[in-house]
């Protein structure tokens, strides 16, 4: 199963590490990634494979979004389906 993760928050060293290293920890592969700094703000998209993950998406869920609270970040999971069904004009 393909999911998107979207990161936004006040840009810093370490953010793309930190995200996929929590990523790989739970065995997700990384696809396609995308990421840019808008002034102070760091953006990062990334489609991942979650085929093989270690744990269900609704954990990952709450998992990405711990870490991002303890980083000052939002950080997102959402399956790709999904994704694309809420943003289809």
């Amino acid at each position: 199963m393909n999911a998107i993760v979207t990161v936004i928050g006040k840009d810093r060293v370490g953010i793309t590490a930190s995200v996929c290293a929590l990523l790989a920890k739970y065995n997700i592969n990384i696809l396609d990634i995308t990421q840019t700094v808008l002034q102070d703000y760091f953006t990062m998209v990334m489609l991942v494979d979650a085929s093989d993950s270690t744990a269900p998406i609704a954990e990952l869920s709450d998992v990405l979004a711990k870490a991002g609270e303890e980083q000052a970040l939002s950080i997102r999971i959402q399956r790709e389906d999904i994704f694309q069904a809420m943003h289809r004009i």
